[in-house]
């Protein structure tokens, strides 16, 4: 690791002048950039501290919302009585990622910029990777791509978004609250992640200089009968092979509004409009959700090693809509 300057922030306004140095990295709950600087990945001349800014860790309920602050724990986010009664797939994003010491530490912002983890990546010079060294190629391809993507890859880059979170607050059609040079604006967290196109190099749409403040989530009766739905190689501490976060809100059984999006198999968290549409104004059951699975992987483009993602997959998303379903008291 090399030497960097550390800094303490004493405001959120001035964070995006302190950012205008492109060598400067913000430092949060740490758990992502102090791996990456282990591995060579990032190198910052500043690490810029935010952790002691005002009014960025706090969890309300108002207006018809959760607002999460950015530097949030996602231990607490976890725990909070009002996201477990009233929003479950965000308590349950929360607790199947990482261990319970990285998520006594991790922060709900950093949460959702946290980097691939794609072995290609993360081993260095011994491969060519064009988010590593852009330009220089993608092992991937030609390697062994049984944890990479089935949508949203490109020739330049098929490398998974790694998080659970992201997955969980796209599905509930989340907002973010950022801080920048020009001001404030707000951004759907749909919106937050790129494709990689021909620049994988360039993960987000945030611009040099801003920061995430808060993170909205409407409250309703989607996020009442809601689940995350997580499969991987071993029970914890792990990434997803496939997951799946669903919202419902039924009438009687028959569905009136539905939200499905996949993490562990896309470059981006991936919502499933076609399979939702398919949803609407049906009786919710065992039929129906094994249908809703196999259309929420249409498109999908294995590779040669990760086409067992398509059926495990379309199981995991008609298993997490039988649990939402559940948990709106239909029988």
């Amino acid at each position: 690791m090399q030497p960097f300057t550390y800094v303490i922030a004493p405001s959120a306004e001035a964070v995006p002048a302190a950012l205008a140095d492109s060598r400067t990295r913000i430092l949060a709950g740490g758990t992502t950039i102090y791996d990456l600087m282990k591995l060579g990945l990032e190198a910052p001349a500043t690490l810029l501290d935010i952790t002691a800014i005002p009014g960025l860790d706090g969890i309300q309920v108002t207006e018809g919302q959760l607002v999460f602050g950015a530097l949030a724990r996602m231990s607490d986010a976890a725990a909070h009585p009002e996201v477990l009664r009233r929003c479950p797939v965000l308590a349950e994003s929360l607790n199947r990622a990482a261990s319970q010491q990285l998520r006594n530490m991790a922060t709900l912002g950093g949460n959702l910029l946290q980097r691939t983890r794609c072995a290609y990546f993360r081993n260095g010079p011994d491969y060519p990777c064009n988010k590593r060294v852009p330009g220089s190629g993608c092992a991937a391809q030609e390697g062994l791509d049984r944890g990479h993507a089935l949508f949203g890859g490109s020739e330049a880059c098929i490398a998974v978004y790694p998080g659970d979170w992201a997955v969980a607050l796209v599905a509930m059609d989340a907002a973010l609250d950022l801080l920048g040079p020009g001001g404030s604006r707000s951004l759907p967290v749909s919106s937050l992640h790129r494709l990689p196109g021909d620049a994988p190099e360039r993960e987000t749409v945030l611009q040099p200089g801003e920061m995430i403040q808060r993170i909205r989530v409407p409250l309703g009766r989607l996020g009442e009968a809601s689940t995350y739905h997580k499969i991987r190689d071993r029970e914890s501490y792990a990434f997803a092979l496939v997951s799946a976060a669903v919202a419902l809100d039924l009438d009687g059984g028959v569905v009136r509004q539905a939200r499905i999006a996949l993490g562990g198999v896309a470059t981006r968290p991936w919502r499933v409009p076609e399979a939702e549409a398919a949803l609407i104004g049906r009786r919710m059951d065992a039929a129906l959700a094994a249908e809703a699975g196999r259309l929420a992987f249409t498109g999908a483009q294995p590779g040669r090693h990760n086409g067992f993602k398509m059926e495990l997959g379309a199981r995991t998303v008609a298993d997490a809509l039988l649990i939402a379903a559940s948990r709106s008291g239909m029988p």
